[in-house]
């Protein structure tokens, strides 16, 4: 497992040629937490009206520019990647691969204003270790301008392909 990064900092170069997605497609601003004692990741994240699906809204009086639930989940993966790097040393590079495979509890308490900025801590519950794979589940929560946006409770699986282990 590699040294975790002083906090705050952005993704280091590594970090980012890792992402099984181009980076620009997690909006990740800053890894701000690594604590490795609670299991747990912090993110900051940036917004504005032209992200995936958010670009989409038809936007009237009833139906404000938010960020797009949709998204939100999308980034929990973001954030399940970052956990994975640092807390669990599972590297694509390496075979590993991980799939979001349950959403137990999504809450969505309050829109997110286009512009606003926003940071998901994503804390492990239970990780089910293997050699070849990785059960885990996660306890999330977004928060902008302190108010809680979004809970989630969901599960990934973490595989690698037998040829690429060791």
């Amino acid at each position: 497992m590699t040294e975790l990064p002083a906090t705050p900092c952005p993704l280091p170069s590594e970090v980012l040629d890792d992402m099984l997605y181009e980076p620009s497609q997690y909006l990740i601003r800053e890894l701000l937490e690594v604590d490795s004692e609670r299991n747990l990741v912090r993110l900051s994240f940036g917004s504005d009206r032209s992200q995936p699906l958010t670009s989409s809204q038809r936007v009237d009086e009833l139906h404000p520019a938010h960020v797009a639930g949709g998204l939100l989940v999308h980034l929990t993966g973001a954030a399940g990647f970052v956990h994975a790097y640092y807390l669990l040393g599972l590297r694509h590079r390496d075979g590993w691969v991980g799939f979001g495979t349950h959403i137990h509890r999504a809450v969505f308490r309050k829109l997110i204003t286009p512009g606003d900025d926003f940071e998901m801590t994503m804390q492990a519950t239970r990780i089910r270790p293997g050699r070849d794979r990785y059960m885990v589940r996660y306890d999330i929560e977004v928060r902008s301008d302190g108010a809680r946006c979004y809970q989630g409770d969901q599960s990934a699986a973490w595989m690698r392909e037998p040829a690429t282990s060791p």
